[in-house]
């Protein structure tokens, strides 16, 4: 062996001095490959950016279809090259209707229906906010009215955001006919008890449980405050199962809840005339 290898201090000022060439020598290696790959990839798109015309285009990704989706380095501007516009059909559409008096959520609709996220948000956001807000019933004559009301706790954005659905029931038909959504206090009960069809506020007998809220609003010749055991409110009960079964907002413990209080309400009604369509078809 040499003398040189033999030194200690020169072996050690030898590794020092391979390790900081390489410390210098390797970021400018990577960076450079990183520069010649995309501006191979660069070089080889040849698309304009519809918003500032620059040529200076890389991929980013793809859309709900499959189609590639590129990004302008220039104006950071994202877009689909010859975007193709897909119309929905009607039938889709009518599926789509479907599907939302089910216990499925938005995003497992357009998984099924293949349609995308946003079109389908901005489609229900309209159809709920179409929604009518009232119950019609025919003019014909019913006889003895009876209904049974109770309120179900639900929530929008998060649990401290709280509403609870007051709803009214014919005892015979099990048709709903009242419905309000609000808090819990006398003032949603007189909401409720107006949003019944006039024949119902000017004849009905009422069963409720014993919430103070109704004795204020029920006129009291026509209103009796009832425990479970009597089994005079079991359909208004079964009601409020049959919507946290069948809408998914209305779940519990849910990751399918309304972000905003409107569509909240509008799922609610959307639902409430979809159960009186199906009671009228039976």
């Amino acid at each position: 062996m040499s003398p040189l290898g033999k030194n200690p201090q020169v072996l050690h000022f030898i590794f020092e001095s391979a390790v900081t060439f390489i410390c210098h020598l390797l970021p400018i290696i990577l960076q450079e490959t990183v520069n010649f790959s995309q501006e191979k990839c660069e070089e080889s798109l040849d698309i304009e950016c519809p918003v500032c015309g620059s040529q200076h285009i890389i991929k980013n990704g793809s859309v709900h279809n499959g189609e590639q989706k590129y990004q302008c380095k220039s104006c950071s501007r994202q877009f689909v090259d010859n975007p193709t516009n897909i119309t929905i059909s009607d039938e889709t559409k009518q599926l789509i209707d479907n599907l939302l008096l089910e216990r499925i959520s938005l995003r497992g609709i357009a998984r099924v229906t293949k349609v995308s996220w946003s079109w389908l948000q901005d489609y229900i956001n309209q159809k709920l906010a179409r929604i009518p807000r009232r119950i019609k019933v025919s003019g014909e004559s019913k006889g003895r009215l009876i209904i049974e009301c109770d309120e179900m706790w639900s929530f929008f954005y998060s649990k401290k955001n709280e509403v609870y659905i007051w709803l009214a029931i014919d005892h015979d038909t099990r048709e709903i006919v009242g419905c309000f959504v609000g808090n819990r206090t006398r003032q949603s009960a007189r909401q409720l008890w107006a949003s019944l069809p006039d024949i119902y506020q000017q004849s009905a007998f009422a069963y409720t449980d014993f919430w103070q809220a109704y004795k204020t609003v029920i006129p009291h010749e026509r209103h009796r405050a009832v425990g479970k055991e009597t089994g005079l409110t079991n359909h208004i009960e079964r009601l409020n199962n049959t919507f946290r079964q069948r809408v998914s907002r209305l779940v519990r413990q849910s990751l399918s809840f309304s972000k905003k209080l409107n569509n909240h309400i509008g799922a609610i009604w959307y639902f409430i005339h979809g159960y009186n369509a199906e009671l009228a078809r039976t």
